[in-house]
């Protein structure tokens, strides 16, 4: 430093920081050998704060305003020189602008895959990328935990230390939250929330304030993407009609078979079957459990490696002039519907049932009505 900006910088007592700069959150001012006269002005703008350090100690703090330094407006600097009746000399002490902006549209994300445990899929490697904005909350607090004596910090020295402690505690925060896999697409707007209220505490001990995480997207392997997509399909299907598109497609196939109408009943019979018995497996929950039970005796009874026994086909009781007939297999019940022994209002019962109902109600034997033409009108 020459002469003349020795001389200037004794003689100056104008002291504020006009900021060109869109990425700077602490800017030193610079005095020779830190020397501040008394009387000085003192002028921070909207948006920052000034900080005055007596060697190394955070003494005062001031925000947004214009201020004549004297020991009315500098008690805690005035404490530690020991002014009892003012000062007149130059005193030292270094002045730290902090901006007090928020700082928006800074980028994170995992790079790396990070694993996660979820109770349906098991262990499943994510990657997670978004943005997030902060502001300097307590400057004194900020420059003693992160910038030290850095005379020109900025976000980009920042930037990297928020992004590992972001991934930390996302990774944490999505475990503690309990949202299934395969509902993060559908509520990232929620994890964003649980995300931020888990990591603004976290930014506190640095004096910044966390004000906006945001979760944009949210990857997965190909073949976890694919297993959610078949079950958010299976939650969403209507079973009912899934049925009524099997039995069109086996009336569709057993018109083309060449076997004749008596073939084409009994292959248009053995669709609805077919598709009533499908809805059936889908809609007992229980089926499963169930069927875990039956194997688990077996191979207690019959030792490991033994099939379980082969299911039994329904077996039906029917009404004829008020008498019971039966039981019939299936294969009897579908050639009785199409010879027209049994007709749509014929009462059925079989193991199960409460009451005896028509066969038109009964699921299992519905469809096979609809291979049977109706009577013709005045016979």
């Amino acid at each position: 430093m020459g002469l003349f900006d020795k001389l200037r910088n004794e003689f100056i007592d104008i002291i504020e920081w006009l900021d060109d700069s869109n990425d700077t959150l602490v800017y030193r001012f610079p005095r020779y050998n830190q020397e501040i006269k008394n009387g000085a002005k003192l002028t921070v703008r909207e948006g920052q704060s000034a900080v005055f350090i007596n060697e190394g100690q955070i003494a005062d703090v001031f925000g947004p305003g214009m201020y004549t330094l004297n020991t009315e407006n500098l008690p805690i600097l005035a404490t530690l020189k020991g002014w009892k009746y003012g000062f007149e000399s130059p005193f030292k002490a270094e002045v730290y602008f902090v901006s007090t902006r928020k700082f928006t549209d800074m980028k994170w994300g995992t790079g790396q895959a990070i694993m996660l445990s979820d109770d349906r899929f098991g262990m499943i490697d994510i990657q997670a990328y978004g943005t997030y904005a902060f502001r300097i909350e307590k400057p004194g607090k900020f420059i003693q935990e992160v910038v030290g004596t850095d005379g020109h910090f900025t976000d980009d020295e920042l930037s990297g230390q928020l992004r590992s402690l972001i991934v930390t505690r996302f990774t944490d925060a999505v475990g503690e939250s309990r949202i299934p896999i395969e509902l993060f697409a559908g509520q990232i707007t929620e994890l964003s929330d649980f995300v931020h209220h888990v990591m603004r505490l976290e930014f506190m001990e640095y004096g910044l304030e966390l004000t906006k995480i945001l979760i944009e997207s949210i990857s997965m392997p190909e073949e976890i993407k694919k297993e959610i997509y078949d079950y958010s399909r299976l939650n969403k299907i209507d079973l009912n009609k899934l049925a009524q598109f099997k039995a069109a497609q086996a009336m569709e196939a057993a018109a083309k078979n060449p076997g004749g109408a008596a073939g084409s009943g009994v292959g248009m019979g053995m669709g609805f079957a077919m598709a009533n018995q499908m809805g059936q497996m889908f809609n007992q929950n229980t089926g499963q459990s169930d069927q875990t039970t039956q194997s688990q005796s077996n191979q207690a009874a019959g030792g490991p490696g033994v099939p379980p026994p082969i299911p039994q086909q329904s077996q039906y009781f029917v009404a004829v002039n008020g008498q019971q007939t039966g039981p019939f297999d299936m294969n009897v019940i579908t050639q009785k519907i199409q010879s027209g022994e049994i007709a749509r209002a014929s009462l059925v019962w079989k193991q199960g049932m409460s009451n005896w109902d028509q066969a038109a109600n009964v699921g299992e034997l519905a469809g096979f009505f609809g291979a049977v033409p109706p009577p013709i009108p005045g016979t």
